[in-house]
């Protein structure tokens, strides 16, 4: 399956899931069921185009042509794994569905992942059981307008410089944030057009709900 414009590397966990999530993949779009994710996948009565992991956490290894079985002793996660095979395939947008809770180090390795794609120029949307996740580096994204629920955001990799945060309870203004020191903790949306821009660095943001960022 080759990518369009626009289309989506699907890639569902065996984590938390809220069914209030909106959203759902597209025609077009790949869908990858990452180890115990497949059970998530099913539950949701969508059908992987593949499945992936060393299936330690699912219990068995599942049959078929569209399975790819991973070494138990690897460098990599199931979902990192999942994001180079949609990367190969020319996905550049992925969203992540089921990866966090459970064991903390898997949800940290998650929120890495969003750093990461973020560092190549790419997107990736993590969907938790009632947040949203990104990253941005060295760049801007905005949020629509929304009358409440919380904001934050976070340094990772090293500190970010010319952070400016407008459309929120508490402005910022060519601030620096450090890994160490979470000043960017609970913020508010307060019902107008949120922006987010680092001019240096790369930054986590947390989004309550699931509103959908525009990059720019």
């Amino acid at each position: 399956m080759a990518n369009e414009s626009g289309q989506t590397c699907w890639i569902f966990g065996g984590g938390d899931f809220s069914p209030a999530c909106p959203h759902i993949p597209e025609p077009g779009d790949l869908v990858i069921a990452a180890d115990s994710g497949l059970d998530l996948v099913r539950r949701l009565q969508l059908t992987p185009d593949l499945v992936i992991g060393d299936f330690d956490s699912l219990g068995r290894v599942p049959e078929g042509e569209n399975v790819v079985t991973l070494p138990v002793e690897k460098d990599v996660t199931d979902a990192a794994a999942a994001v180079g095979i949609g990367r190969t395939r020319g996905y550049s947008r992925f969203c992540f569905v089921g990866c966090t809770g459970g064991r903390p180090d898997h949800t940290f390795a998650a929120y890495q992942l969003l750093a990461d794609l973020a560092s190549r120029d790419e997107t990736g949307l993590l969907f938790g059981d009632g947040f949203t996740v990104t990253a941005v580096k060295d760049g801007a994204l905005s949020f629509p307008a929304l009358s409440g629920g919380t904001l934050s955001v976070f340094a990772v990799g090293g500190d970010a410089s010319g952070v400016t945060l407008s459309g929120v309870f508490y402005p910022l203004s060519d601030a620096t944030l450090t890994p160490t020191f979470p000043l960017g903790v609970s913020n508010s949306f307060i019902g107008q057009p949120v922006t987010i821009e680092v001019k240096r660095g790369t930054l986590l943001v947390f989004a309550e709900g699931y509103p959908i960022p525009s990059f720019d």
